[in-house]
């Protein structure tokens, strides 16, 4: 039995209700995670990079500008063209750009060609990220929020493993043995055709009207809508100019302020990256089952007070604050994502690369303003300004009960 099929039969004329595919969406989640792994690449062999070309922070904060501007910038445009004529081997395609990306990269000899190796890396996430999150969409079954966390699941668990194979690879050896990763990009060209295959197959499936997706819609004045994506975006904002700190400057501080070497750091980074793996899990089946505000103000706002303490810990609770810090923000964006999704059905590419879109850049901009203060002031500096970000999460207050909501129609 194929295991790239809907739970669907094909057998007379009544559609049924598609369930949850669990073999799509783990697979879905593992090529997010080896994505995510080559991605990740680029902040982990920063500190490799910095010796070799003599950088500053602000130039390293230009290099993740650039990449996440490129992965951001195009996102919710692809999302929106294949919203109306989606497109599975796409994701392939996007493979194919991350790919290319490393392969220069591990060869670049100057400045500017590192920026044209990261802006090919940017493409190819831009082009993956809506398209694969439909595919999470369309083999949720309904419980979006749980769809939403595996596949997120896969991507920050790549995320965590990345730094630890560049430590293990890159940092010992050279930046010309990034070119490796590109055996983990080969592997998600082939995951990613079976995907392509399922994904066209249920769309002719969804077309004949033999399935239809479990799951209500909710729906607000257009005004509410417009007010509640702003201040989704703006959740995203807060959390993800916060994650810019810790992906891109954390092993820096940590270097600055307790001595380690680029292995330790590294180390300790792969371990906050490991704690916000383990932790998106929980936002999304929370979010289904109790209520998908309610897991954003706990995720955003409840990290507020550990983000605060972290620029005053030594190095034992500098560890310990970040793999709570990483556990809590972790569970905020799938049930963003998913509640955004609800408000404005049917447009879940448009959403999906809106949101990626927005927090790729918003991570990129972090990256860029944080690095431009390290030089200007110092590394513990912007720890100390970026801790009070979390707080913003209190604008929560101001969405809709979506629970409520789906109550009344």
């Amino acid at each position: 039995m194929n295991t790239f099929t809907d739970t669907t039969s094909k057998k007379g004329h009544n559609p049924i209700v598609q369930k949850t595919v669990y073999s799509v969406l783990f697979s879905i989640a593992f090529a997010h995670l080896l994505n995510d792994l080559m991605q990740v690449v680029i902040p982990s062999s920063y500190p490799l990079l910095k010796q070799n070309f003599h950088l500053s922070f602000t130039q390293i904060g230009l290099i993740t500008f650039v990449f996440q501007l490129t992965a951001s910038l195009l996102q919710p445009f692809i999302g929106f063209y294949t919203d109306k004529s989606p497109k599975p081997y796409s994701l392939v395609i996007g493979m194919i750009f991350t790919i290319s990306g490393l392969a220069f990269l591990s060869q670049s000899s100057s400045f500017w060609m590192l920026l044209v190796s990261v802006s090919f890396v940017g493409i190819g996430s831009s082009i993956f990220h809506p398209e694969a999150s439909r595919v999470a969409f369309l083999g949720s079954g309904g419980k979006r929020g749980l769809a939403q966390s595996i596949f997120q699941l896969g991507g920050n668990t790549g995320s965590a493993i990345g730094p630890l194979l560049v430590a293990l690879i890159v940092a010992p050896h050279g930046q010309s043995y990034i070119i490796w990763f590109v055996i983990a990009g080969v592997l998600g060209m082939i995951i990613l055709s079976k995907i392509a295959n399922w994904y066209q197959n249920h769309l002719d499936l969804r077309a004949s009207k033999k399935i239809f997706l479990e799951g209500g819609t909710v729906h607000f004045s257009k005004s509410k809508v417009n007010i509640s994506i702003a201040i989704l975006l703006l959740l995203i904002f807060s959390k993800f100019f916060y994650m810019a700190s810790m992906s891109s400057y954390f092993t820096f501080y940590l270097m600055h302020k307790f001595g380690l070497t680029i292995q330790q750091s590294q180390f300790h980074l792969f371990i906050f990256l490991a704690s916000v793996a383990a932790g998106t899990l929980i936002g999304g089946p929370l979010g289904d089952r109790f209520g998908r505000k309610y897991i954003i103000w706990i995720s955003i706002l409840g990290a507020a007070p550990f983000t605060l303490m972290l620029p005053y810990a030594n190095l034992f609770w500098t560890g310990a604050l970040s793999v709570i810090i990483g556990v809590i923000l972790a569970s905020a964006f799938s049930a963003i994502l998913v509640f955004a999704q609800e408000l404005m059905s049917g447009k879940v590419g448009m959403i999906s690369g809106l949101f990626f879109g927005f927090a790729f850049g918003m991570g990129g901009l972090g990256s860029a303003v944080l690095g431009y203060l390290a030089d200007q002031k110092s590394i513990e500096y912007v720890y100390k300004i970026s801790s009070f970000l979390p707080l913003i999460g209190v604008i929560t207050y101001f969405l809709p009960n979506m629970k409520k909501k789906k109550a009344n129609n």
